[in-house]
């Protein structure tokens, strides 16, 4: 049953770091989508939405932490196994 937990525990955190990354890439793509589009004498400077995009990414990565240490600390995940983990969501 242990192994059940661990196997489940993992693949949640792998789903969600994935959804994290796709998440990140499509709006990355869409910014430059727009760039194209746009007429390249535009007078106005276009708003730069940097603050509420890295407010999401932040607390979407604070969520994955949380269940991380939750997973820890009830003994699902082992502390290298939690570092691999938390590394590559910091690192993303």
């Amino acid at each position: 049953m242990p192994g059940l937990l661990r196997g489940i525990a993992r693949t949640a955190v792998v789903a969600g770091t994935a959804t994290a990354v796709s998440n990140r890439v499509s709006r990355r793509q869409a910014g430059r989508w727009a760039e194209q589009d746009a007429p390249p004498a535009a007078a106005e400077p276009a708003p730069a939405p940097a603050q509420p995009s890295s407010d999401d990414e932040m607390s979407g990565k604070l969520a994955q932490l949380r269940e991380l240490g939750e997973l820890k600390s009830q003994g699902v995940l082992t502390e290298a196994e939690f570092e691999t983990q938390k590394s590559r969501i910091l690192g993303s």
